[in-house]
């Protein structure tokens, strides 16, 4: 069926929306009818080159939700009608790491730049609708298409009662940011813990310490309108830069330094883990969730504050979820006004407004902006 997306030609570029060209979805396949679509960097890294994907053009999106209008067979139960959140991250179940309980590194994980289907990079699912050039999806979804065919493993199906323009967010950045403190930071009662970069991520971070109980939460970013969001939804303090908020992790903790610290910053770069590996205490764990350039290597921090101090570096992807209970999960919390969605959404955009989306990112406006179909 004929549909419109988001796609970028090349890397750099900017997305631009065009007719598509979409097939029914095959076994393990369900066709969906997006309803919401939230505007994450990592498709904005996709766009500047930061992150290389295996094919252009390329149909960027995946923090999204939709009604299924069909469904294959042997689709884990989803059927024509249900309501789904997309998790970015595909769980098959079965590799070691779903079987662990680490679905977040699920093996099918390995595909998700490559544009098509998973393991056979000649099969795709989008084309243009001018002269049938194949299109890759982002993460296998691409939530930039008012329908998309997605697996069945990159699918939950939630509550009907749920509104999707707010559940869209728990397919990425409310996960990430919310699993990168409770999980991968553990951050527990009475902990001091600083989160660097309050966008789409970093906020969640801020929700998810401040559920785990930690008694001071430090966020961190020059933009003001980012810190005041900060302290609406968790932080007891919100400041400019990181030497502001290592100063007042001391004070908290008799010049020991944060229990922990997340590193949530847009275009991540090295010096920023350097600075937030500094800012923790002996046996702290610093967390690195944020991406840049993916191609770039080497961390400024010293060999000997590893060792001698204990200290943890830890890597976060997806906050360390496992989306089939994970997201869920977070839904009820949203039910029960725990967890804020509603106050995430700064502002929303028509796919055509897309360009202004994300200028609005660059431009510090949003916590986060939101496509609505």
């Amino acid at each position: 069926m004929q549909t419109r997306g988001a796609i970028v030609r090349q890397a750099p570029g900017k997305y631009e929306v065009v007719d598509l060209e979409v097939d029914d979805p095959r076994e393990n396949e369900v066709q969906v009818q997006m309803v919401a679509s939230g505007l994450c960097h990592s498709d904005d890294h996709v766009a500047t080159g930061d992150i290389p994907v295996g094919v252009y053009p390329f149909a960027g999106g995946h923090e999204g939700a939709g009604i299924v209008t069909k469904a294959g067979v042997n689709t884990k139960g989803l059927k024509e009608g249900d309501h789904v959140v997309f998790s970015f991250l595909p769980a098959c179940g079965h590799c070691r790491w779903c079987a662990s309980g680490m679905q977040n590194l699920c093996d099918l994980g390995a595909g998700l730049l490559a544009g098509s289907r998973w393991g056979d990079p000649t099969d795709y699912r989008l084309k243009l609708a001018d002269g049938g050039q194949p299109v890759g999806q982002m993460c296998g979804i691409s939530t930039f298409l008012q329908t998309t065919t997605v697996s069945a493993d990159s699918a939950v199906k939630v509550p009907d009662d749920i509104p999707l323009d707010k559940a869209c967010l728990v397919g990425c950045g409310v996960g990430t940011g919310w699993g990168s403190a409770v999980n991968s930071a553990q951050v527990q009662p009475g902990h001091t813990v600083i989160v660097m970069g309050i966008g789409g991520i970093g906020i969640n971070a801020v929700q998810g310490a401040a559920h785990a109980g930690a008694s001071n939460v430090i966020a961190v970013d020059p933009v003001a309108f980012k810190r005041e969001k900060a302290q609406e939804l968790g932080a007891t303090h919100a400041v400019e830069n990181m030497d502001e908020a290592t100063e007042l992790a001391k004070q908290f903790t008799n010049g020991q330094g944060a229990d922990s610290a997340i590193v949530t910053v847009g275009v991540t770069k090295p010096e920023h883990v350097a600075q937030a590996f500094g800012a923790i205490r002996k046996a702290g764990t610093c967390v690195v969730t944020g991406l840049g350039d993916i191609s770039e290597v080497g961390l400024p921090i010293a060999i000997s504050e590893l060792t001698l101090f204990q200290k943890r570096l830890q890597g976060a992807m997806f906050g360390a979820s496992n989306p089939n209970w994970d997201i869920l999960r977070q839904l009820q919390l949203y039910r029960e006004g725990v967890l804020k969605l509603d106050e995430l959404v700064t502002k929303t955009y028509s796919l055509d407004e897309i360009g202004q989306g994300y200028q609005d990112m660059h431009d510090g406006k949003n916590i986060r902006g939101v496509i609505i179909y």
